[in-house]
């Protein structure tokens, strides 16, 4: 397909989109990846569409869009669209948005913040003000709450004026609050629907105070805590509240799924040693400048490796067989280091490891590969046996391959605990320590014991 094909075939797609905004069937995420098409093979044409989507729509698509293409974004709207984007937007959303927007211009984040009106304004600080890995930064503040006190009907006539007027959506549950605004019970849609409208939630829920009791989180707990919680427990929303109880948001499903997708990408991309924010944002030199500090690192564990190599000099001269057969040792130990460490990190991250109770992860994993390596050694040794003739030599590396595999399920276990313990991320710089070790240990333990049996 042509550069002009593909334009035009993207910028009709966005025409569809257009033509149909309610009941289009492209999503936001759909629009934001032709936006990106037509703004790889044409700039001008992008900015002209991205000119032509409605206020309401365009905040959905531009959190979608990689932070480069926010720039054009930001010039081609003027103050007043920028701020009805944001308004248009849920709570945490609007915050993103404009912290992405701060990223690039802090000056324009402030005039936009300052055009809302003043409940967004302090609903966008309160969530500003919460650790980006905490729930309080990823909770809506728009929910919908009734008193204790109050009666059915008159909370469901609010729902609905709401839902009219757009200020909520989304609806799964109503929170029952009590005095200073704390949280007290919870009632799924579905429930309420069978409530006597005519009575109070207190009425109502005399009781069935056990039923309704909410599984809450506080904006202080960490997001893999809550994470946790939603796949433990398969939630489609939790309410949020403050260290006095009060309610202050709630976590859609949604968002959570956003979470543990950005995390699963992150973990995947640090095991590799790549940046993901650089590898997302496909800036040549930023990825090429993150990878070769990680390739730099490694090509320092390389020469480590090679140091042991070099003090067995004399034998691997004495012996070639041995030379031909160190990179099986350290393939070996390299890939199944990897199966545990990979393993290992993505318990730990999911929470089915805990710290205190470690060894019985670490006992598995060594019991694995030990039964691996002695599996491995016998075809091993049994092929170097018949392939140069040397019994000795079968024996040699038999016995390494269960050395370096013995330590590639202990350490690819334990290097990712320690890391966790220290409070880095168990992903960075596992891959890098651990294949330091296999390949270290391995070279020494083969190349040694070959010094010790063939060299007279």
């Amino acid at each position: 397909m042509t550069k002009e094909r593909e334009v035009d075939h993207h910028a009709e797609l966005i025409e569809e989109f257009l033509a149909d905004l309610e009941h289009s069937e492209h999503s936001h995420s759909d629009v934001a990846k032709f936006l990106k098409k037509l703004a790889k093979l044409d700039e001008e044409i992008f900015s002209r569409y991205l000119q032509k989507i409605p206020n309401e729509h365009l905040g959905d698509i531009a959190l979608e869009l990689p932070e480069k293409y926010l720039k054009d974004f930001i010039e081609n709207l003027s103050k007043s669209d920028l701020v009805q984007v944001v308004e248009e937007l849920d709570s945490d959303d609007a915050t993103d948005l404009l912290q992405d927007i701060g990223v690039i211009d802090s000056k324009k984040a402030d005039e936009i913040l300052a055009g809302l009106d003043q409940e967004d304004q302090e609903d966008i600080k309160k969530l500003k003000k919460y650790d980006e890995d905490s729930a309080g930064a990823i909770m809506q503040t728009e929910l919908f709450s009734a008193n204790y006190d109050e009666v059915i009907q008159e909370s469901i006539d609010r729902l609905k004026k709401m839902k009219n007027s757009g200020e909520l959506n989304n609806i799964h549950q109503v929170f029952i609050t009590g005095t200073f605004g704390k949280l007290m019970f919870a009632i799924s849609l579905e429930d309420l629907l069978i409530f006597d409208f005519n009575k109070t939630y207190k009425e109502m829920l005399l009781g069935n105070t056990d039923e309704f009791k909410p599984r809450y989180i506080r904006g202080s707990d960490k997001l893999e805590d809550v994470a946790n919680l939603f796949k433990e427990y398969d939630l489609s929303v939790m309410p949020v509240v403050s260290s006095q109880g009060e309610l202050i948001g709630r976590i859609t499903s949604d968002d959570i799924y956003d979470v543990m997708l950005e995390s699963a990408t992150e973990q995947i991309y640090n095991l590799a040693g790549v940046d993901d924010e650089a590898e997302e944002e496909e800036n040549f030199s930023q990825a090429a400048k993150k990878r070769g500090s990680w390739l730099f690192l490694n090509l320092l564990t390389a020469i480590a490796a090679s140091l042991v190599i070099q003090m067995f000099d004399e034998t691997i001269q004495a012996y070639v067989a041995l030379a031909i057969l160190m990179p099986i040792v350290a393939s070996m130990g390299g890939n199944a280091g990897t199966q545990t460490l990979t393993v290992t990190v993505r318990r730990l991250a999911l929470g089915e490891i805990e710290l205190k109770n470690s060894k019985d992860t670490i006992k598995r994993e060594v019991f694995l590969s030990l039964i691996n390596g002695f599996v491995f050694a016998i075809i091993l040794g049994f092929i170097s046996y018949i392939w140069f003739e040397e019994e000795l030599l079968g024996w040699i590396i038999a016995a390494s391959m269960v050395i370096n595999l013995f330590v590639a399920g202990f350490f690819g276990s334990v290097v990712p605990l320690v890391l966790k313990r220290l409070n880095v991320d168990p992903a960075v710089g596992s891959t890098v320590i651990l294949t330091t070790l296999t390949d270290v240990i391995g070279f020494f333990s083969f190349l040694g014991l070959a010094s010790l049996v063939l060299i007279k």
